[in-house]
């Protein structure tokens, strides 16, 4: 597990897995939102969010978090070990990112793009998700299942599913620590 890719609709915690994979596996952590979006909500060009992209996926370890265009998927999709989908259901995206909003007010969101209040924009995400689940997850969830060599896929749709993952990968991250412990 040294190449991930999470993905899945807004609002479901893909950054915060991200940030905790991160931290336990030492890996470095990409934010694609940090990329494709300039100050003031305006969108990086294709060609700059592809030599970034590019980039990133040329190092021999990271975790790469958020969407982009689905070519840029399908490039990370390829060179990734693990893919992490969060599905939950359509309400639970909606209520996290509510509340994730909300709490902007507090306290600034740490991996949100710079220059980009995030309060403002709540009605826009909430219609966003709404569309993403329609038009883009039914794909997304097309594109995992594909059998992979190389890749291990976790589509997690439950908090249960969440958990399992979260426990698997400290186990895999002591076995790490273990073999690195004993060959040292």
């Amino acid at each position: 597990m040294t190449r991930v890719a999470i993905i899945g609709n807004a609002g479901g915690g893909k950054s915060t897995l991200a940030r905790w994979l991160s931290a336990l596996l030492g890996l470095p952590l990409h934010a694609v939102d940090r990329v494709q979006w300039k100050p003031g909500w305006q969108p990086a060009s294709p060609e700059e969010f592809s030599a970034v992209h590019g980039q990133w996926l040329s190092e021999p370890r990271w975790i790469i978090d958020g969407w982009g265009d689905f070519a840029a998927i399908e490039e990370r999709f390829r060179a990734a070990d693990t893919i992490v989908l969060v599905d939950f259901p359509l309400w639970r995206h909606c209520w996290w990112a509510l509340r994730r909003q909300v709490g902007c007010l507090f306290r600034p969101r740490e991996d949100g793009p710079p220059g980009c209040p995030m309060l403002p924009m709540t009605w826009p995400l909430l219609k966003m998700i709404r569309a993403i689940d329609r038009d883009l997850m039914p794909r997304l969830r097309e594109h995992v299942v594909v059998p992979r060599e190389r890749c291990r896929v976790y589509h997690i749709r439950t908090l249960a599913e969440l958990r399992e993952f979260r426990t698997e990968v400290e186990r895999y991250a002591g076995g790490i620590a273990s073999a690195s412990s004993s060959s040292g």
